[in-house]
């Protein structure tokens, strides 16, 4: 139920004018700086002069364009649920769900005075454990919350059969991001664990230990999950399509890990099925064994800094002040967002379609949804084009690759279905009941799959999220109402931009379809074979070229890009690129040489792609973004994919002592 990802930003500003030549307005190009070589470094060459001023707000830790653009969004959200929250709206009706949620979330006074009061049942049934089967009882309840401390149990496809939703179980058990952070010793990572074990104590003082006990708890705790994390695979491991399925009987995982009792977990979790996908058998081997040498009341404090950590964002602001150290020294965000501003993110997490109806009316107009149309669809065919004059790849392949790409199903702007949410009940003076009734909703929602058919009309996102997804399993690419703004998209821009734009976004989506883990998925969402076997080490080897460019991209100091966690996502920005471009060839204003403003259309396609990653983050941010997110960093989402484009070169006359510059022979042309 916790987020650590925190994010914020600005939206870039561009500037209306008129060509000289026409009357049709246009958008100018502005930040240049024309004292740097373009082929140096072209995010810096577009964004330097807006980076170099940019502040980072306080209560964030980054500004700019991508997934920052949601601190703009969540000020828009905002401003809608203050204006609903204060309507006389009818009882059940989705007005007053989220206007009543976030009413009862501003208000503070209430909240504080509450203190740890909502967190008393809980704690007591933890005191109150006389054996493991009481523990894992309440941890099947806790399931129920959509909170996961010890199992982590989710429907989602089988991946064999991605027509039918199938129970996984994944590794869990962790308060960190990742498993590396228990085992590192540099700086950076040893105050991260400092912050952490103060945070777990101050947990503790927060709820009636002293001092003394609390960090000796907090130690304890740590140490179990030190455990614990000995058993997760890495974040570059998790990456393994295959070897993170594991279909196994019901009753043959019962034998093997007989201290969990599976059966009697998923009877509690009221959920039925004879075999289940354990993503991770490591960890729960580790963790049955660790349910017999770990003493019970150990068990019991480690339960309690799970359970007081999961709310502590949703409790008194001492709570919330002491979520708000850890997550500093996390990010590097010094001062705490607004509670507007929180209250927004927590409605759109809890009750994200009732918002996003009111959101698309305000901010989606039907035309972006068919402009945005007829750009997937040229590019569709710029990438099969793209696919014909592949030389590594036989026909045969071609030919299949081409039958998933033209089955990819497009979703635009918000749901054709919207979710339902008749079975929440939300009172406008109880903030924590109302997130303990959306979370048990979101996880019955859930749990209703289980066993049926997939609802390939089902999104995974909010439509007023600025962000864009690829989905194997459905072989479908979704862009929400958020991301349709500028810089990406705008229904008055010129196709340059908006091809450099948006374009950019929908060919990373759907090369997604091909990259290192959705090549192993058919055109109907199974995980199946449909290469040659010489095509497919031919793209294996291809994808190698990627990793170990982009491993060679410094980023703090001497950390750099990991490559073989961020293969995927650059394979997309690759091709991404090179398939808008392709597109934007097709259009008349791709096949023209007039100038705007002084540059050239081909130039002003390159200008968007590096507009659209106008990212400035602190480092504490970077530093995590590093360890933990399947994307590169912003400058390197530009100059990555760049220094492999041909018409970049020429666009900018990027000579072999530019330090972009790569040989012909060694540029990674892969889709």
């Amino acid at each position: 139920m916790r987020n650590w990802f925190l994010l914020s930003v600005t939206l870039v500003s561009f500037v209306a004018c008129k060509t000289n030549t026409t009357e049709k307005p246009f958008i100018a190009i502005e930040g240049i700086d024309s004292t740097r070589q373009p082929g140096d470094n072209f995010f810096k060459y577009v964004n330097a002069k807006w980076y170099d001023t940019v502040q980072i707000p306080s209560s964030q830790s980054g500004v700019g364009a991508y997934r920052f653009m949601n601190f703009q969004q969540r000020l828009r959200l905002q401003s809608i649920l203050d204006s609903v929250s204060k309507s006389n709206n009818a009882p059940g009706s989705l007005e007053q769900k989220i206007g009543d949620f976030f009413a009862s979330g501003m208000d503070t006074n209430t909240i504080n005075q509450r203190g740890f009061e909502p967190l008393k049942t809980g704690l007591d049934k933890i005191n109150g454990f006389t054996s493991i089967a009481d523990m894992l009882s309440f941890i099947a309840a806790q399931t129920q919350l959509s909170n996961f401390s010890l199992i982590a149990f989710q429907v989602a496809p089988d991946q064999e059969n991605s027509s039918m939703n199938m129970g996984h179980i994944v590794q869990t058990g962790i308060g960190m991001p990742d498993r590396d952070y228990y085992f590192k010793t540099d700086s950076a990572t040893l105050a991260i664990q400092q912050a952490y074990t103060k945070y777990l104590a101050d947990l503790f003082m927060l709820t009636g230990s002293d001092p003394a006990l609390a960090q000796k708890n907090a130690a304890l705790v740590y140490n179990i999950e030190k455990q614990l994390s000995a058993s997760h695979k890495t974040n570059i491991e998790t990456r393994d399509i295959k070897g993170n399925f594991h279909k196994m009987a019901l009753a043959d995982l019962n034998k093997q890990q007989v201290n969990i009792g599976w059966t009697t977990y998923f009877k509690n979790l009221g959920a039925t099925m004879d075999s289940l996908d354990v993503a991770q058998p490591q960890y729960y081997d580790k963790l049955n064994t660790l349910l017999k040498s770990i003493p019970l009341a150990d068990w019991k404090i480690y339960l309690k800094a799970n359970y007081i950590n999961s709310y502590a964002d949703y409790l008194s602001k001492p709570f919330v002040d002491a979520s708000f150290g850890y997550n500093k020294a996390l990010t590097g965000q010094t001062v705490q967002k607004s509670r507007g501003e929180i209250m927004a993110s927590a409605v759109d997490t809890y009750l994200g379609q009732a918002l996003g109806q009111l959101y698309t009316k305000l901010y989606f107009p039907e035309s972006a949804k068919k402009r945005m149309l007829e750009l997937v669809n040229n590019l569709q065919k710029a990438f099969s084009n793209r696919v014909d004059q592949l030389d590594w790849m036989s026909d045969s392949t071609k030919q299949k690759a081409k039958e998933k790409l033209f089955a990819i199903t497009k979703k635009i702007g918000y749901p054709d279905k919207w979710r339902e949410y008749g079975k929440v009940t939300i009172v406008k003076n109880k903030y924590f009941e109302n997130v303990i009734a959306a979370a048990a909703n979101n996880f019955q929602y859930d749990l209703a799959k289980l066993g049926k058919p997939v609802d390939k009309t089902e999104w995974f996102t909010t439509p007023s999220t600025v962000t864009a997804y690829n989905n194997p399993y459905a072989n479908e690419i979704v862009f929400p109402a958020g991301i349709l703004q500028s810089p990406y998209f705008d229904n008055n821009a010129d196709d340059a931009l908006n091809y450099g734009g948006i374009g950019m976004v929908i060919g990373h989506e759907m090369t997604h379809t091909f990259d290192d883990q959705g090549a192993q998925f058919d055109k109907d969402g199974n995980v199946k074979n449909w290469w040659t076997k010489q095509d497919y080490e031919k793209f294996k080897a291809k994808t190698q070229q990627v990793i170990d460019l982009y491993s060679t991209f410094t980023v703090l100091d001497s950390v750099h890009v990991k490559g073989a966690l961020t293969v995927g996502e650059n394979t997309a920005d690759i091709s991404g690129v090179a398939v808008a471009f392709d597109a934007f060839k097709m259009t008349k204003q791709g096949q023209d040489t007039t100038k705007i403003g002084g540059f050239t259309p081909i130039q002003r396609f390159f200008f968007s792609v590096a507009k659209i990653w106008r990212v400035k983050m602190k480092d504490e941010y970077l530093r995590y973004w590093i360890n933990n997110d399947p994307h590169s960093p912003p400058m390197w989402r530009v100059n990555g994919p760049l220094m492999n484009h041909p018409a970049f070169y020429s666009a900018f006359d990027v000579k072999p002592t530019d330090k972009m510059y790569l040989a012909n022979d060694k540029q990674i042309r892969i889709w």
